[in-house]
């Protein structure tokens, strides 16, 4: 893995900063967590997302992930951006 491919991903992934999201992450074994969120910050080594909340009560808190950009390349993250 070259670091240009890890800088092309960081800046495309800026890009998209404040849209909405599809992300499919692998969790080992054969096992996907699906869920929706937006890309809400890009940091030098990693990147934020806020997950939709699917809970409407009112003690429900913001769920919040972060990936590395590598995690992008090694297709353990897929991200599918909504228009």
């Amino acid at each position: 893995m070259r670091q240009a491919d890890v800088n092309q991903v960081r800046k495309v992934l800026g890009n998209y900063v404040g849209q909405r999201v599809k992300v499919k992450a692998n969790m080992g074994r054969h096992r996907y967590n699906i869920s929706e969120g937006v890309i809400l910050e890009t940091y030098p080594s990693i990147f934020t997302i806020k997950l939709k909340n699917d809970d409407e009560s009112k003690n429900a808190r913001d769920k919040f992930v972060s990936y590395s950009y590598t995690d992008v390349l090694t297709k353990d993250v897929q991200l599918t951006v909504y228009n």
